[in-house]
C-alpha cells in the first residue's frame, strides 16, 4: 500500500495522532513510517523529516507521511565503517544499501545508518548507485563536507572500481570518452582476467569525471555491459558486479595524501 498524507493542523495535538486520523492507519505503523523518515514537516523555513511521533504541533503546521510498506519493510544490509578520521569516516556500502534516502523514507540509507551507529551529524560528500558497492566517505561537520565534495567536482579525487562484464573484453587503459547526458565524461578501463567459463572479463576502471551511472553506461555503450546490469544490460541474481575499490586524495583537512582501499577479496 502507498499513500500520500498532506495535512495542515487546525489544533493543537500530537503528529501521531493526526496523522493517524488522517490517514486511517493504526497508530505503529505511523510511528515506525515516521522513525524511518517517511514523514516531513517545515523547521525554520526548510523541509525537513519529523522522527517523533508524539511531537505537539501548534495550530497551523504542515505535515506530511509518505507511506509505503514496501519500501517501509525492506530490511538494509549493515554498512561496514572502515576508518574514523574525525571530521569524516570511511565506510564500506553494500550493494542494495542507498548512499542517502528518498521522501518515502530513509532506514535504508548509509546516511541515515551512519548518523545512528556514530550518534552525529552526518553529511553527504559524494554518491554511490544503490545497485553498486563500495568505499564511500561521510563527513561530519558543514566545512568538512564541503572541502572533500570539492575534491570530487574539481576531479582531484582518484576513483578506481572493480567491474566484471559480459563477453571477452580486452583492454589497457583504454579510454572511453562518451558524452553523457551533453558532458564530458572520461572512464579508463583496463582487464584483469578473462573467465571463459562464465564468457566474462573482471575489469579495473578509473573515472575522471562522476556523471550518472557513468561506468554502466560507458561499458554498456562499448557492447560489455556490467554483469548484473538490469538497466543496461541483463538482470542477475547475484546483483550488479561494480564495486568502488580505492579513493585516494590529498587530504584538505589533514594536508596528507591518503589512500582507502578494499582488501582484494572484497570487491565481488
Amino acid at each position: 500500500m502507498r499513500q500520500t498524507i498532506d495535512l495542515t493542523v487546525e489544533s493543537s495535538r500530537l503528529a501521531v495522532d493526526a496523522l493517524a486520523e488522517a490517514s486511517g492507519l493504526p497508530k505503529q505503523r505511523i510511528k515506525d513510517a515516521m522513525a524511518k523518515g517517511a514523514c516531513w514537516w517545515t523547521q525554520k523555513g526548510k523541509q525537513v523529516r519529523l522522527r517523533k511521533a508524539k511531537r505537539e504541533l501548534k495550530p497551523g503546521t504542515r505535515i506530511q507521511l509518505f507511506y509505503d510498506d514496501q519500501v517501509l519493510a525492506r530490511q538494509p544490509e549493515e554498512p561496514e565503517l572502515l576508518e574514523n578520521k574525525g571530521r569524516y569516516t570511511v565506510w564500506f556500502k553494500p550493494h542494495g544499501l542507498l548512499s542517502q534516502g528518498s521522501q518515502w523514507g530513509d532506514h535504508c540509507s548509509l546516511l541515515r545508518l551512519a548518523e545512528t551507529e556514530l550518534n552525529k551529524p552526518c553529511f553527504l560528500v559524494h554518491r554511490l548507485d544503490g545497485d553498486a558497492a563500495g568505499i564511500m566517505l561521510i563527513a561530519h561537520d558543514g566545512k568538512a563536507a564541503a572541502a572533500l565534495s570539492q575534491l570530487f567536482s574539481g576531479r582531484t579525487m582518484t576513483k578506481i572500481y572493480r567491474a566484471r562484464v559480459t563477453g571477452n573484453l580486452v583492454a589497457d587503459d583504454l579510454r572511453i570518452d562518451t558524452p553523457l547526458d551533453g558532458k564530458a565524461s572520461v572512464s579508463r578501463v583496463t582487464t584483469l582476467s578473462y573467465d571463459a567459463d562464465s564468457d566474462t572479463t573482471e575489469l579495473e576502471v578509473r573515472i575522471e569525471t562522476g556523471r550518472k551511472h557513468q561506468i554502466r553506461r560507458h561499458l554498456s555503450g562499448i557492447d560489455h555491459p556490467i554483469v548484473g546490469d538490469k538497466l543496461y544490460g541483463t538482470a542477475d541474481s547475484a546483483g550488479l558486479q561494480l564495486t568502488a575499490v580505492e579513493l585516494a586524495f590529498h587530504c584538505p583537512l589533514t594536508r596528507k595524501d591518503l589512500v582507502f582501499r578494499l582488501p582484494e577479496l572484497s570487491a565481488f
